[in-house]
């Protein structure tokens, strides 16, 4: 892969030999050549466990302190007074059936997390095919199927993240951007780390956590120790 100037400037600053403490690899993140975009700092978490059993899996919430940086947008589908309470927390979309053939025929997806009620996964669920791919689905939980509509979009809207197992064993996941600073990068992170250790499934054997690995969108990696 042919690498522009900005990155090998950035991979100088790296010593591909050793492992950092977080606090040393953010700092030197903002040593790096600047982009003409505020950049995402990337976590990636290889866990020691098998994704393709039930009692292996690794997936759930946090807040982070910090926020992410980015302003989720939040489509919401719930009736009645629970509707009136997910538009006055911010939602941007409500709605309930209507908006079944507006996704499917139109491929409407101008939002980034979906919010349900209980009530309302029958509808959803016909929309399976199409928001799963997208990992769009409601879940019980990543607490996105709830009747607390208002503060699970309160929680999205203030930096609220989901982590989950890919297919092979790796946790990807943003938790910030460069402007943050060192300080509330590391803050975010080790938020995340303990929410991750914590969710150590009884079946894992062995080395739960294998390696850690940060990066920025266009820079290069540095594992952590």
């Amino acid at each position: 892969m042919k690498r522009g100037k900005l990155y090998k400037e950035a991979v100088k600053l790296v010593d591909s030999t050793k492992t950092y403490n977080v606090k040393e690899a953010l700092e030197i993140f903002e040593k790096m050549p600047k982009r003409k975009f505020d950049e995402t700092v990337e976590l990636h978490v290889r866990l020691g466990v098998d994704s393709k059993h039930a009692d292996q899996q690794v997936r759930g919430t946090v807040v982070l302190p910090h926020g992410t940086g980015k302003s989720l947008r939040v489509l919401v589908f719930a009736k009645g007074d629970k509707a009136k309470e997910a538009e006055a927390a911010g939602a941007d979309f409500v709605g309930a059936e209507e908006l079944i053939p507006k996704i499917e025929k139109e491929n409407w997806f101008e939002y980034d997390v979906i919010v349900a009620t209980p009530d309302m996964m029958g509808v959803i669920g016909r929309l399976g095919k199409v928001l799963g791919p997208k990992g769009l689905m409601p879940n019980p939980k990543s607490g996105t199927v709830t009747m607390d509509v208002a503060k699970a979009v309160e929680e999205i809207k203030s930096g609220k993240v989901e982590y989950r197992l890919d297919k092979t064993n790796i946790i990807h996941l943003g938790f910030g951007k460069l402007s943050f600073g060192a300080q509330k990068l590391e803050e975010n992170y080790n938020t995340i780390m303990d929410a991750i250790i914590k969710a150590k499934p009884s079946a894992a054997k062995g080395q739960y956590v294998k390696s850690i690995a940060i990066t920025t969108t266009m820079g290069p990696s540095m594992y952590i120790n």
